[in-house]
């Protein structure tokens, strides 16, 4: 894998609106593993793609009448069969973490990079999924020197009682694994 201009070149590039310049472009320093379905538990759809570039359809399904608004992204969408989807430059801010903190620091999007893998908490992830995101975070870890397999870290551990995933069917064994770690 190859990253040019803050774009990982084997990804689909679907530029949202949702980012903005980091407070410091050079600060990147966290990795945030998180999970994304919509509806939820259901994947295979455009829906992940509308909501982060503003055109879900808020009459598509009951729930999306409590998320369309929403003005949220990530850098990359790992989808189930392991394709990947860049939403947002390396270098910008994704809106990913929310109210967040990382070992004392606030505002995560600040300094980090947001993995969205297409499942929910409690289904488990697919052998591909796991591939790939492997493969994304080497080349994350060979291109921005501040980042470490040390600074992975799940949505659940920045913002602890407001989210809870990528839950427990993610394998964090079987990822550091595969990362050779």
């Amino acid at each position: 894998m190859r990253i040019d201009q803050h774009w990982l070149s084997e990804a689909s590039h679907v530029p949202s609106p949702n980012f903005d310049n980091r407070v410091d472009s050079d600060d990147i320093s966290l990795l945030v593993i998180h999970c994304i379905s919509l509806p939820p538990g259901e994947f295979g759809n455009a829906c992940i793609e509308q909501l982060f570039c503003n055109r879900l359809n808020p009459d598509g399904h009951p729930y999306f009448k409590e998320v369309f608004q929403l003005t949220v992204s990530s850098h990359l969408v790992i989808k189930r069969s392991g394709e990947i989807v860049q939403y947002v430059p390396f270098d910008k801010r994704a809106w990913h973490a929310g109210q967040s903190s990382y070992e004392g620091r606030e505002r995560c999007n600040d300094f980090s990079i947001g993995i969205e893998l297409e499942g929910t908490e409690t289904i488990p992830y697919t052998e591909a999924q796991y591939r790939e995101l492997a493969a994304v975070v080497k080349t994350l870890l060979d291109t921005y020197p501040g980042l470490s397999a040390q600074r992975i870290t799940g949505h659940s551990d920045i913002a602890p009682g407001r989210k809870t995933d990528p839950g427990e069917s993610f394998d964090w064994q079987k990822f550091y694994c595969l990362l050779g770690k």
